[in-house]
């Protein structure tokens, strides 16, 4: 596949694979556009990414930086996730190091996730409604009757 691809044309889609430039940018990348009006430059940038070999080629390199990508981040983090292990393995009992290496390795394994649990009831909006009413209700007797407890006059306060 490479091979049918002139240098230019490899230029245009490593330009392309990066993903920082537009058609027109890395069509001025790879070819000579000095003198080229930038209308010119969209079209032979627009038909050189129309090309199924140049198509083809860009998906390629892309997916190759990806998986680089991806490699890299698996890479950071087995080295963190070891780096954590030895210093739980090796530090002193009372080094707060140990804690804080065995926390942060639980919280990138998920151990220390808060679950949060909902229930939904369908209930009928008239059952929901009388529910609420009867709390309500409850709540107002109780206030009442504790009201009620706190002002009990005595006899003698109404004797004067």
């Amino acid at each position: 596949m490479a091979n049918k691809l002139t240098g230019k044309q490899m230029a245009f889609c490593r330009a392309m694979a990066s993903g920082t430039m537009t058609q027109s940018a890395a069509y001025r990348e790879a070819y000579d556009a000095d003198n080229m009006a930038s209308a010119s430059v969209r079209v032979e940038a627009s038909r050189l990414l129309a090309l199924p070999s140049i198509t083809l080629m860009v998906e390629t390199l892309r997916a190759g930086i990806e998986a680089s990508i991806q490699a890299q981040g698996l890479s950071d983090r087995d080295r963190v996730l070891e780096k954590l292990r030895t210093w739980i393995d090796d530090a002193s009992p009372t080094d707060s190091n140990k804690l804080r290496a065995a926390e942060l390795l639980g919280k990138s394994v998920g151990l220390f996730k808060e679950v949060t649990e909902t229930v939904s009831i369908d209930r009928d909006a008239d059952i929901v409604a009388s529910e609420l009413e009867r709390r309500l209700e409850s709540l107002l007797v109780t206030s009442q009757e504790q009201d009620s407890e706190q002002v009990i006059p005595s006899e003698t306060d109404s004797l004067h």
